[in-house]
């Protein structure tokens, strides 16, 4: 029972709001739009009381705060996933069914492509037909592919409910179904295989050349996992071993170029991030909730639906449905 109401209430917040419509945005903005949101000064900060840190776990020492996000105005109304590529943020908007393009910088944004409904990953890379992204469709329980000359190509039908999508090599992604609790092989030919199921609502998804990373959703107990990458494209027996636990409705997950993880989770209804470091947390059965750093304490409503990190440690978020984009740069991070 435990199991259907999490995977239930997931959907309810994460796609079940997904069809409303808004207005959409005109092909390009020729400088930063006005923000559609409350300014910094109209934001509370949170109180990192004693009784707050305790609430939180994990290792407070400095987390930035509301007052420490910046907003970078992308003119979207309703973000859900988004990705940093080449001084570019990409994100999905689920009012008006358009992929953006947004400067990382000046906030600039303009129209990508049209028809992706819900997106909550996006993977991005430069092929012999320019940059091309693979996106999960989490509506229409399918893998499709844009580019900027083409409206999105389905490529694999009938992936129930993808969430993550992660390169895995030249022909193949592993996506993870948070409705099916598995996670998939699929090609770039359309082909598709479960290779891996008991998951707990498994969202987000990191693939390195020995380790696979998952995030499970729907279980405190189970917030991350690693899996031996090897045996799983093989198709061996092969067991998800304990990452990081006590972490409540954890959900995206990246991989950043100073070697932490880094994910959002929720304290109660506030969205938050943290990082560990998977190599430690490895090599010591796994990590609890007293041996992560907290990243960002946010006023924002959980979840944080958007999580990226550009090459130069700058992080990116969003929560979910709403139009600010926030970031701050980790490199002053003094955790």
């Amino acid at each position: 029972m435990l199991k259907r109401l999490s995977v239930i209430v997931l959907i309810f917040l994460l796609g079940g709001i997904s069809t409303i419509i808004v207005l959409a945005q005109s092909d390009a903005t020729p400088t930063p739009a006005p923000s559609k949101t409350p300014t910094a000064e109209e934001t509370p900060t949170p109180e990192m009381t004693p009784e707050a840190e305790e609430t939180a776990v994990g290792e407070v020492s400095e987390p930035f705060t509301q007052t420490d996000l910046s907003v970078l105005t992308g003119n979207v109304q309703r973000p859900n996933g988004i990705l940093w590529f080449d001084d570019f943020l990409f994100t999905a908007c689920t009012g008006d069914w358009t992929l953006y393009r947004i400067d990382d910088e000046s906030g600039q944004t303009i129209t990508y492509s049209y028809g992706v409904r819900s997106a909550h990953t996006l993977h991005i890379e430069d092929g012999d037909g320019g940059t091309e992204l693979w996106i999960p469709d989490y509506d229409l329980d399918m893998i499709v592919r844009i580019n900027r000359q083409s409206s999105p190509v389905p490529v694999a039908q009938d992936i129930p409910n993808p969430w993550g999508i992660a390169y895995l090599d030249e022909e193949n992604f592993l996506v993870t179904s948070i409705s099916e609790n598995s996670i998939l092989r699929v090609g770039r030919d359309g082909t598709s295989e479960t290779l891996l199921d008991g998951f707990r609502s498994p969202t987000g998804i990191v693939v390195t050349d020995d380790v696979v990373f998952v995030v499970n959703n729907g279980s405190s107990r189970r917030s991350i996992e690693w899996i031996d990458k090897a045996k799983l494209v093989a198709n061996e027996p092969v067991e998800p071993q304990p990452l990081l636990s006590g972490v409540q409705n954890a959900t995206n997950l990246v991989l950043a170029s100073d070697g932490y993880l880094y994910f959002t989770y929720a304290l109660g209804t506030r969205g938050l991030v943290g990082r560990v470091d998977p190599t430690v947390c490895m090599e010591n059965g796994g990590c609890g909730n007293d041996e992560f750093q907290i990243v960002i304490y946010t006023e924002l409503a959980a979840p944080l639906a958007g999580l990226t990190i550009s090459d130069d440690m700058r992080l990116f978020i969003h929560t979910i449905y709403r139009p600010e984009i926030y970031w701050v740069d980790l490199n002053t991070f003094n955790g």
